[in-house]
C-alpha cells in the first residue's frame, strides 16, 4: 500500500513548533531588531505636543486614541469581528 502523502509523528511536529517559538522569543536578546530604532523628529514632535494638543498626560495612550484613532478604531473592528466569527463558528446548532 503507497501514501501519497508524508507522514509525520506529532513529537515531531511539536519539537519543531517548540524550536520556532523559541527562536522567535530570542531573536531580540541576539542583537537581531525588527525595523529600525533610531530617534526620529516624529518622536520629537510627539513628546513636545501630546499634552498641548490632547490634553493628555500619558504620550502612549495620545498616540493611540488621539494621533492614530482611526487605526486603533480599525483594529478594534478587525478584532471584533474575528471573535464575533469564531462564536458563530463554534456555536453549537440545535
Amino acid at each position: 500500500m503507497e501514501k501519497d502523502s508524508i507522514s509525520v509523528s506529532k513529537p515531531v511536529v511539536a519539537v519543531i513548533l517548540a524550536v520556532a517559538i523559541t527562536l522567535i522569543i530570542l531573536i531580540p536578546s541576539l542583537g537581531i531588531t525588527f525595523g529600525d530604532p533610531l530617534h526620529t523628529e516624529t518622536d520629537d514632535y510627539y513628546i513636545d505636543h501630546t499634552e498641548v494638543e490632547t490634553g493628555s498626560a500619558n504620550a502612549v495612550t495620545a498616540v493611540v486614541f488621539d494621533y492614530r484613532g482611526f487605526d486603533t478604531l480599525g483594529e478594534a473592528t478587525v478584532l471584533f469581528v474575528a471573535v464575533l466569527s469564531l462564536i458563530m463558528l463554534f456555536r453549537r446548532i440545535h
